[in-house]
């Protein structure tokens, strides 16, 4: 699935400067039940957001929250520019959109009847056309007339998406929208978001699917009831973990000490199944001193590769270490 780029739905917008989204000790509790606690970060217009965290650590009442559909119980936020209040209720809401895990269709309507229900709710200008673009946009024009009952779940996530495309928002919040989809459904989401950016739109995306957030997102945060980091995920990856040379020979090396320490890049290593892990300050400058080290000590070189970690990784890092997680 692509998006169309000659559709009002998907032009290009001007990108505002500053942040879209920033929040500053933001809170929400239930009674004695806090959902999430003293949350600060900030989203760029433009940017995608990943928000990871396990079940059950606040990320959709997070999204909630900034979505205006529940009140903080502390702290402030400022949305689309404007202050997270009561008051601004309705203008947020105006420059939002919020994709829930389920997209809460009418089964017994159409796509288009459904498309227009939520279009009259909204209370939109030129519903027929801003109809037709939404549909264009998620590849869906065609089937405007099927009852949403005969779709796929894939096809409804997609009738979810072109649902909150209507209002044309600056911010779509996705909260888990690959959930459940097979991997060609969940491409298909993946191609509109990377059209999205395009467009400018600001994503903020729940998920539980990682390798997703490393694709799409350009920033993430891990929440666990508090957010426990942020960063890019390859800021992420250096910040939590060594850069490291896995060394694999056909054989032992004699005296691996003579041969290893004191290299350019080279600050320690210990032996391993499959050989050795060098500790290295860059594994650019260090590989091929090593290549040559051990080359020249006449053993056999049989592979030389960099430390690979993922956000899954990370992610599991993090995870491991916290306590509320490990209670859960």
């Amino acid at each position: 699935m692509t998006v169309e780029s000659d559709s009002a739905a998907t032009r290009t917008r001007a990108v505002p400067t500053g942040p879209a989204i920033v929040v500053d000790g933001l809170t929400k509790r239930f009674g004695q039940r806090t959902a999430f606690a003293d949350v600060t970060f900030s989203v760029d217009y433009g940017e995608v957001f990943g928000f990871l965290g396990p079940n059950g650590a606040g990320k959709t009442t997070t999204v909630r929250t900034l979505g205006t559909l529940l009140a903080p119980s502390a702290g402030t936020a400022t949305v689309a520019g404007l202050p997270l209040t009561e008051a601004n209720g309705v203008a947020i809401r105006s420059r939002i959109a919020v994709m829930p895990e389920q997209p809460g269709l009418y089964l017994r309507l159409s796509v288009a009847e459904n498309l227009d229900f939520f279009a009259g709710l909204y209370e939109l200008d030129d519903r027929r056309g801003r109809i037709e673009r939404a549909l264009r946009a998620v590849n869906l024009l065609d089937r405007a007339d099927d009852p949403c009952r005969s779709l796929s779940k894939g096809l409804r996530q997609r009738v979810g998406l072109a649902r909150a495309l209507l209002s044309d928002p600056q911010i779509l919040f996705l909260d888990e929208p690959t959930s459940g989809l097979d991997p060609l459904a969940a491409r298909d989401v993946h191609d509109l978001v990377d059209g999205l950016r395009r467009r400018g739109v600001t994503i903020f995306l729940t998920t539980h699917r990682l390798a997703e957030a490393e694709a799409l997102c350009d920033r993430v945060g891990i929440m666990n009831t508090t957010l426990r980091t942020i960063g890019r995920p390859d800021e992420l990856r250096e910040r939590l973990f060594a850069k490291t040379l896995q060394v694999a020979t056909a054989a032992p090396l004699a005296d691996p000490d003579r041969v290893l320490v004191g290299l350019p890049g080279v600050e320690g290593w210990h032996a391993s199944e499959q050989g050795y892990v060098l500790a290295v300050t860059d594994p650019d400058l260090a590989a091929p001193a090593v290549a040559r080290a051990v080359i020249g000590a006449g053993a056999d070189l049989l592979a030389l590769t960099p430390s690979r970690h993922s956000l899954e990784d990370v992610y599991l890092q993090l995870i491991d270490e916290d306590v509320e997680a490990q209670a859960r």
